[in-house]
């Protein structure tokens, strides 16, 4: 099973392979675009639902760390 990067990875070169064969200004290669835009756009809305960026996991390891300290007035 692919990832979904590896999705887009290969609708990013089918775009491109569309657009080389019917001319940039086709519609076939605005829709190859748009459907790359769509894979895009959903492999960042999983990451917004996973919630937990890099930081906040670098954090959650090591709470004592001076980046991750949070000072309440």
């Amino acid at each position: 099973m692919t990832t979904l990067q590896e999705k887009i990875e290969q609708e990013r070169e089918q775009a491109r392979a569309v657009c080389d064969t019917k001319g940039a200004t086709s519609p076939e290669c605005a829709a190859a675009y748009d459907a790359l835009e769509e894979m895009q756009a959903e492999a960042s809305h999983q990451k917004e639902i996973s919630g937990k960026t890099n930081f906040d996991k670098y954090c959650d390891e090591d709470p004592g760390a001076a980046e991750c300290r949070i000072y309440e007035d």
